[in-house]
């Protein structure tokens, strides 16, 4: 972890596109689906939403770039384009500055990835989701198995890293069958893989369907078994855990995703974007059209920004760093927050949890356990101080 003062740290940039060719019955991103896009109206609105951010940040490092939403590989690879050259005229970047963008795994955008690559994309991260055609039906993904192995071969023909998730956890999946589908993604040769666990999420189809009793539940001990059998099975392999649900290569971690987590400043443009730079917040409008009304009026489609305070700071970053493998320096989120380490976590809980191995310590370095992740949320509402 680096020890730099905060305002000397490379930022990350994420780029939203909220736009989709379906909405899944999981899914509770700000995606929307329309009939059509306007490309060059969207590259100008998230051009102007960049250069807003650049002029409030100058002099500042650039260590990554992050297209998410939505689907961004529907977006034009001249939008990536003129996105990427505008950041590296902005700030100083990084050498090997990480360029992610998230892609659906359809034949369609797969035809794209040659032209993102040129655009300068270099890492891609594939949402195929399951290696079952039941599943991804199941699911609402628009692909099939076959469909989504051909677009991970062409990924892994343009890309330096790519990525892949898949959701287990599923109703009905077994043990076995859990095992199964890891080993055979795990065959694949992918230096990161992101492993969620089904969950329900509110305002979501699965939601509706679970309050009505449509949607079988599942156990939360055979949960717990498979999330373990996850991490022995990747570091196997060698993509060990370095966060909850993301596995990956030594040196092969998203850069991008790791400054979210160890509480570095990042900037959020397009729809619904969230930012975070010296102590302060910042959201973008989230629907679409409101967004580009906003930047329109304005030259940026910031709906609301604010000081965060001290103590928001701090239980921020314990909440996210505490998702991480390498766990939390309490010492530097006190030096960046002016507040007492024993202000900011509870004593008394962290010797409890220690003492039945669900947290360790050492020194200033608070780390959750492998027994523990299991128990992420409930030790962070009694080791955390909000």
């Amino acid at each position: 972890m680096t020890d730099m003062p905060r305002s000397e740290t490379p930022l990350a940039l994420y780029i939203h596109w909220p736009f989709c060719v379906s909405k899944c019955p999981y899914c509770d991103f700000n995606s929307h689906v329309r009939e059509s896009v306007d490309q060059d109206r969207w590259r100008r609105a998230l051009l102007a939403d960049l250069a807003h951010e650049a002029a409030l940040t100058p002099g500042r490092t650039l260590g990554s770039i992050f297209f998410g939403g939505g689907t961004p590989s529907l977006m034009e690879p001249a939008t990536a384009a003129a996105l990427i050259d505008a950041a590296a005229g902005y700030w100083r970047v990084t050498p090997g500055i990480e360029i992610t963008l998230e892609a659906n795994p359809s034949s369609v955008e797969a035809a794209r990835f040659a032209d993102l690559a040129a655009a300068g994309v270099n890492r891609v991260s594939l949402g195929l989701q399951a290696l079952d055609d039941r599943a991804l039906a199941f699911l609402g993904r628009a692909h099939d198995v076959a469909e989504g192995l051909g677009a991970l071969e062409t990924a892994q023909r343009h890309f330096g890293r790519v990525n892949f998730d898949l959701i287990y956890a599923r109703p009905g999946q077994s043990e076995a069958d859990w095992r199964a589908e890891l080993a055979r993604a795990l065959g694949f040769g992918t230096g990161h893989l992101s492993l969620y666990q089904l969950t329900i999420e509110p305002g979501t189809r699965f939601a509706a369907l679970a309050a009505k009793g449509e949607l079988p539940e599942v156990d939360p001990d055979e949960a717990a078994t498979l999330f373990e059998m996850t991490a022995e099975m990747t570091a196997a392999a060698g993509l060990p855990r370095y966060e909850i649900s993301n596995h990956a290569r030594p040196a092969e971690q998203s850069c991008h995703n790791l400054a979210y987590w160890r509480y570095r400043d990042y900037l959020g443009i397009g729809p619904g974007a969230h930012g975070r730079r010296l102590g302060q917040a910042s959201v973008r409008r989230r629907k679409p059209e409101n967004w580009l009304s906003r930047v329109d009026a304005n030259g940026h489609g910031i709906e609301s920004e604010e000081d965060l305070a001290p103590r928001t700071r701090a239980t921020e970053a314990m909440l996210m760093g505490l998702r991480l493998g390498e766990g939390v320096d309490l010492a530097r989120v006190a030096r960046e927050t002016g507040l007492a380490v024993d202000a900011i976590v509870d004593p008394g809980a962290v010797a409890r949890l220690a003492g039945h191995g669900l947290i360790g310590r050492q020194g200033e370095v608070l780390t959750v356990t492998p027994a523990g992740m299991l128990l992420l949320d409930r030790i962070l509402a009694e080791v955390v101080i909000a």
